[in-house]
């Protein structure tokens, strides 16, 4: 086809005069005009496939180990949550990481379509049912910082309303270097519901919808629990949460 003959040759002029390398992996991109992320990395990725527990995410041992009527780990056989149900595509580790890495601290925003693509793809079980997409907000000086909230980019390739119905009330310190335990005090109290009729949709309330949290990354859950509980508050009936990676806890 003609299109693909035009590609071809745009890629080779890329290729020759720009050199553009992948984000991941910095290895020269033979076709740049599909992306900034090469093939080979985009197939490295490790996905997490079921079971899973269906409130955290985590990969499970097999189906035979689950002898609940609900799919969940240990912990969360346990643990109170505000989330209902979570998916991330894969582990926080390797192509993925450097993937997300490429997006979130090197700005390369045209990473955020086909990765979230990817997510809308795998996580298609919570988009369903769903009234919209909630991104987990940055700081006003953080996104200014940053120049973008990358929750947002990914939010935009789901399919559904894209709704800033959560704020960020305070800054907090970055999670990166903390414990467990510290990352869920850092968090506590530092959402809030935006007021109905400020973030945008239609000035229709929480009150009774299904949303679906988005982020990058899921390391403990401190942040979507905090977000979580900030929309529960405010009335949502039910929250989801849907990340591009989760640093996986237990292995099957």
């Amino acid at each position: 086809m003609l299109r693909d003959r035009l590609r071809l040759a745009a890629d080779g002029v890329l290729a020759v005069l720009l050199a553009p390398s992948c984000a991941a992996c910095r290895e020269l991109l033979d076709a740049p005009s599909r992306g900034p992320v090469c093939p080979a990395c985009w197939s490295a990725i490790r996905i997490i496939t079921p079971p899973v527990c269906e409130r955290c995410g985590d990969p499970l041992p097999s189906w035979r180990a689950i002898r609940q009527t609900h799919a969940r780990c240990p912990r969360c056989r346990w643990r109170r949550s505000a989330i209902d149900h979570s998916r991330a595509v894969g582990a926080y580790e390797g192509a993925l990481r450097e993937i997300i890495h490429a997006l979130k601290y090197d700005g390369r925003r045209t990473v955020a379509r086909p990765l979230g693509r990817l997510m809308a793809r795998h996580g298609a079980p919570l988009l369903e049912g769903a009234d919209c997409v909630v991104p987990v907000p940055l700081h006003r000086r953080r996104r200014r910082a940053r120049g973008f909230n990358q929750a947002a980019e990914l939010a935009r390739a789901m399919g559904l309303p894209v709704v800033d119905a959560l704020v960020r009330a305070r800054a907090t310190s970055s999670q990166t270097d903390l414990p467990a335990a510290q990352r869920y005090r850092n968090v506590r109290g530092a959402f809030r519901a935006a007021r109905p009729g400020v973030f945008g949709w239609r000035g229709a309330a929480l009150r009774g919808r299904t949303i679906v949290l988005v982020d990058d990354v899921s390391t403990t859950g401190a942040t979507l629990e905090a977000c979580a509980a900030a929309l529960k508050a405010a009335g949502a009936r039910e929250v989801r949460a849907l990340t591009a990676a989760r640093v996986v806890l237990s292995r099957p």
